[in-house]
């Protein structure tokens, strides 16, 4: 079992990739205390754990009424997150929005940290190893996203911001490699690969 939560750890932690929302929550709050700094960075993982958990659980279900194998929906999903790693890794921005400054823990929950990424890898986590493991390995994670967002101005200043652009670049590629490994999954899932 520590295996497996370790296992679904990394593979969350890469794909939510705390260091990505870290700019962001950063130049969202700047003008913000740290009290109120602390509600949003809280906001934002409550967000994000509220829509993993709901996708764990209903997900499977949600195909199931649509009708979507859980092998065209690991094909899209990795689709969707060699996207994100190849943008990530060329240091290509994600489109701006302007965000009111009440929803800057909403818009850090989701899209940035639980996006459809993270949403596909909790389903594919869930068809593996049951439910227990990924809402385990999604709460560890949330908590260390939540440290990571609260203390993001320290942090910064300590590694500088050059060595937290080099840390997401590096998350971006494992990133795309898992991204590569789900695609295959699914097309052996759905026989496009029939030699194999």
């Amino acid at each position: 079992m520590i295996t497996e939560l370790a296992k679904a750890f990394i593979a969350l932690f890469i794909i939510i990739d705390p260091f990505v929302s870290m700019p962001v929550f950063i130049s969202l709050t700047r003008w913000q205390n740290d009290k109120r700094k602390n509600k949003e960075a809280f906001l934002a993982v409550g967000v994000a754990f509220v829509l993993l958990t709901l996708f764990l659980f209903v997900g499977m279900v949600l195909l199931e009424i649509m009708k979507i194998s859980l092998s065209s929906f690991q094909i899209a999903g990795g689709i969707i997150l060699l996207i994100m790693g190849i943008q990530s890794v060329l240091g290509l921005e994600f489109s701006k929005t302007k965000v009111k400054k009440r929803m800057v823990g909403v818009v850090i929950g989701t899209p940035l940290l639980t996006g459809p990424g993270a949403l596909t890898t909790v389903v594919i986590l869930s068809q593996s190893y049951g439910w227990l493991i990924p809402l385990t390995a999604s709460a560890l994670v949330l908590f260390i996203t939540w440290l990571i967002l609260r203390f993001s101005t320290q942090i910064t200043k300590f590694l500088g911001a050059e060595i937290v652009e080099i840390m997401s670049r590096v998350m971006g590629l494992l990133l795309a490699a898992i991204a590569v490994q789900f695609i295959i999954e699914g097309a052996v899932g759905v026989n496009i690969l029939g030699i194999i």
